[in-house]
């Protein structure tokens, strides 16, 4: 099941095949990544120093840096893939390139870090569970299907991995300030301030 999801808002794109040899992939992706550029607001126009810049933001510390090419075009959407060879052919990545494509690679053996993984399991359930397929276009019409129905309702993903579940729990250490957005990692002491003494006079 050929799978592009897009976790901000829900919707997902499926294509099932009987093979996904590189040629059926890149074709495949090649064709439902131009119609969501083409879905998309125009790029801002940069100089040409600060549209690198850009794109080698988004590349720094990775484990294994993408080399990019002298000249670079606005940079458009981000791409999340497998850490697999086929996803690193030369032609598929200057495809990429040119439409201001960044592919960025989960790490080996964390394809779980793939959004488009958790959709799919979820896909699998609904489309399977309790059924007895006895073809492939069967099992194919049954995500297909699944899918059409997902993206009438979609559901947005964000992310919950140990990083987050971090982040939260150091979110509730802190100490909100009135009146910003701005926090303390303890309460502020309140000082209390000596008064003069009032006597009355006669």
């Amino acid at each position: 099941m050929l799978t592009l999801f897009h976790p901000a808002d829900g919707h997902l794109y499926v294509k099932g095949v009987t093979s996904t040899t590189n040629v059926i992939v890149h074709a495949w992706l090649k064709q439902q990544l131009s119609m969501i550029l083409a879905d998309l607001p125009s790029g801002v126009s940069r100089p040409a120093y600060l549209e690198r810049l850009l794109w080698e933001t988004w590349c720094a510390g990775l484990q294994q840096a993408v080399s990019l090419p002298v000249h670079l075009p606005a940079l458009r959407l981000l791409l999340i893939l497998d850490n697999l060879v086929g996803h690193k052919n030369p032609d598929w990545l200057g495809w990429c390139f040119r439409q201001g494509i960044l592919p960025l690679y989960t790490p080996l053996g964390g394809s779980w870090l793939n959004m488009a993984e958790s959709i799919q399991r979820i896909l699998k359930r609904r489309a399977l569970d309790g059924t007895y397929p006895d073809s492939p276009q069967q099992i194919i019409q049954a995500f297909e299907d699944v899918a059409a129905h997902w993206n009438k309702h979609p559901v947005p993903f964000i992310w919950a991995g140990k990083r987050k579940a971090r982040r939260d729990r150091a979110a509730l250490k802190r100490h909100r300030l009135g009146a910003s957005g701005a926090a303390t990692a303890r309460p502020s002491r309140r000082r209390s301030l000596s008064r003069p003494a009032w006597q009355p006079t006669h």
